[in-house]
């Protein structure tokens, strides 16, 4: 009974709209009018051989990868540092945590002017440290947007892991601390055999959220460039968002929606397994 209005909730909000569009991946419709037409599993086969798609799913694992790779190494680090830091790291702690503290548009809006090939601080400091030959259309060349705009996007959630991480590390037992210090272990000793191991659990949890939070990205990308130039940006979402609310395929939109879900799935179920496996091995 207590459950009763959360599984409510969910089952509206989360549940239905999932089911439904499944449901809607099966007519052709522009979401408007009332001429919605069945036609069975030929979206399905659309998206199967939909270029477009498959290289916006392909961005979205590379954006998974370097969310990984970037994100976890960064915020370990700035975890371990804080934690050592005792009170003077106030300050930085709350300086650390501002960028997930801002709006994804907001962040858009800023590293979109950031990265501005005219007027943007970025060109403007390469050319004044010498380096002006570096200078790039960040975001409208198409071998650098993705890379420009999966750079803010590690940057924003950084804190998050941060946060993880700390509090990972406050769970460890202060006493087992102090007792191998008595023995003569080091810091760095303490650190790699007993709360790195200590932080297996967090860590696991830590990619798999960064994974699946990465797969189905959406707000930032949008903001900075739209998926472009030329699709090199776009992301599943994106993609799906444009066949509905740009294009009124709201039919296509949902295989697509419905497309993004299952490979979130598949994915973090085998990120799981693997993560569960190897922690039992070791």
């Amino acid at each position: 009974m207590f459950l009763a209005p959360a599984i409510l909730m969910l089952a509206v909000y989360l549940l239905y709209p999932l089911v439904d569009s499944f449901r809607l991946s099966l007519l052709d419709w522009n979401g408007l009018g009332s001429d919605a037409r069945f036609v069975g599993l030929d979206n399905w086969k659309k998206l199967a051989s939909d270029t477009l798609f498959w290289e916006a799913a392909w961005n979205n694992i590379l954006l998974a990868v370097f969310s990984v790779l970037v994100q976890m190494p960064i915020a370990l680090v700035l975890a371990v540092v804080l934690d050592n830091a005792g009170r003077g790291s106030r300050i930085l702690k709350i300086l650390y945590f501002l960028p997930l503290l801002m709006s994804s548009v907001a962040l858009g809006v800023l590293f979109k002017y950031f990265y501005d090939v005219t007027f943007g601080p970025l060109n403007a400091i390469l050319d004044f440290v010498g380096l002006g030959y570096l200078a790039q259309d960040w975001l409208g060349d198409t071998r650098l947007a993705l890379g420009a705009v999966i750079a803010v996007v590690c940057w924003q959630y950084i804190p998050f892991y941060m946060v993880l991480f700390m509090a990972g590390l406050a769970s460890f037992p202060a006493e087992i601390s102090e007792a191998a210090k008595l023995d003569g272990a080091s810091e760095t000793t303490i650190f790699w055999k007993m709360k790195l191991p200590h932080l297996k659990g967090t860590i696991r949890t830590a990619v798999v959220l960064s994974v699946i939070g990465a797969l189905r990205y959406f707000d930032l990308i949008y903001v900075m460039t739209g998926g472009g130039p030329e699709g090199a940006s776009e992301l599943m979402a994106t993609y799906m968002y444009r066949n509905v609310f740009s294009s009124f395929q709201l039919g296509y939109g949902s295989t697509v929606a419905s497309g993004m879900f299952i490979i979130v799935i598949l994915i973090a179920s085998v990120l799981l397994r693997f993560s569960k496996r190897y922690e039992t091995e070791v």
